[in-house]
């Protein structure tokens, strides 16, 4: 295979890109940012998807058989101009205008987010959307680009849900600097079932979706990640991999209190290791239908103790020495 790597220099993106080499397959990441793994520059040319005419050029170049678009703004901090997320659909829109055009590509994978649908909303199909953020809006319409472009190749839309892993700054910035410290609370210890996915096992699931026969995967609609388990479970391995001890729990209602502290820090600038949406991400249920997905591609190879033992190796071998991208759009996750 030869893959071009859309957002290939982000943190899943950065993974699957070290899968695809030690796969011995021809790998060109084209992102606006550098690579977070240096051992990878020699993969990654500079480039926006929203330049049409770059992206133009570089799949003449590099004539790619499969393409795995993960490139995105992935916040969700705007929540009243749609066209702030314009590289979602719109870049979308414009990369798939080159695919259309590069006869040598024979199958892509689009990017979605499990955000299409709300916490709570279960689809009854892949056209059942429920967005509750711009960011999720604009997924939708990256999918909906994705269906009306009439593809002549293999297409296949994923929809990763809770992402975690090496090469993760935000857990390796917040939680796990936190938790290293002693300073880690878990709200209570009521049970949350949660859909979190091992990068590990999202880039193997991607992987699977390049290499299996063209007709299964052909306009399917895939949530990528791990069956949805109780968010205490990851927690508790976290904290032991951590700190050798098990998580301190507090009552919710202290929780929602330093929340609302976390919201009044963030608005003006000074970081806070919670606020009101990691609070509801910690209490609330967010369940993802996996059966499918895993019927379709098989149950992915790793458990959450060895994603969690992979996590802290890298976190704990000079992942500081990781610098934030100057840019805001890093990749998807």
């Amino acid at each position: 295979m030869r893959v071009l790597v859309t957002g290939g220099s982000g943190f899943i993106g950065t993974n699957l890109v070290k899968l695809l080499i030690e796969a011995g397959e021809e790998v060109l990441n084209v992102d606006w940012n550098p690579p977070l793994d240096p051992g990878q520059r020699p993969t990654w040319r500079e480039l926006d998807i929203m330049d049409e005419e770059a992206v133009a050029k570089a799949f003449d170049a590099f004539r790619p058989t499969h393409v795995v678009h993960l490139a995105a703004r992935t916040d969700t901090d705007e929540q009243r101009d749609l066209n702030a997320y314009a590289q979602n659909h719109e870049g979308t829109r414009r990369l798939l205008t080159a695919v259309k055009a590069c006869p040598t590509v024979e199958r892509i994978i689009v990017t979605s987010t499990q955000f299409v649908c709300e916490a709570g909303h279960q689809p009854k199909d892949d056209l059942d959307f429920k967005p509750f953020t711009l960011y999720g809006e604009s997924k939708r319409l990256t999918e909906m680009v994705t269906r009306e472009a009439r593809l002549p190749c293999t297409w296949t839309i994923i929809r990763p849900t809770t992402i975690w892993g090496p090469w993760s700054l935000r857990y390796r910035d917040v939680m796990f600097k936190v938790m290293r410290k002693g300073l880690y609370f878990h709200p209570s210890r009521s049970k949350v079932i949660r859909s979190y996915g091992y990068v590990g096992n999202v880039v193997w699931q991607i992987d699977r979706i390049l290499r299996l026969p063209a007709e299964r995967m052909n306009g399917r609609v895939f949530y990528v990640g791990d069956p949805p388990f109780d968010l205490r479970t990851w927690v508790e391995a976290v904290s032991k991999a951590l700190t050798g001890r098990s998580v301190r729990y507090i009552p919710t209602w202290a929780v929602r209190t330093l929340a609302v502290t976390g919201d009044v820090l963030k608005g003006v600038g000074l970081p806070f290791p919670i606020t009101s949406g990691r609070f509801r991400s910690m209490t609330s249920d967010y369940i993802t239908p996996m059966d499918r997905t895993i019927e379709a591609l098989g149950p992915a190879p790793f458990s959450v103790e060895e994603g969690v033992k992979a996590m802290v190796a890298w976190y704990d071998d000079g992942s500081e020495r990781i610098a934030h991208p100057v840019r805001k759009v890093v990749g998807h996750g």
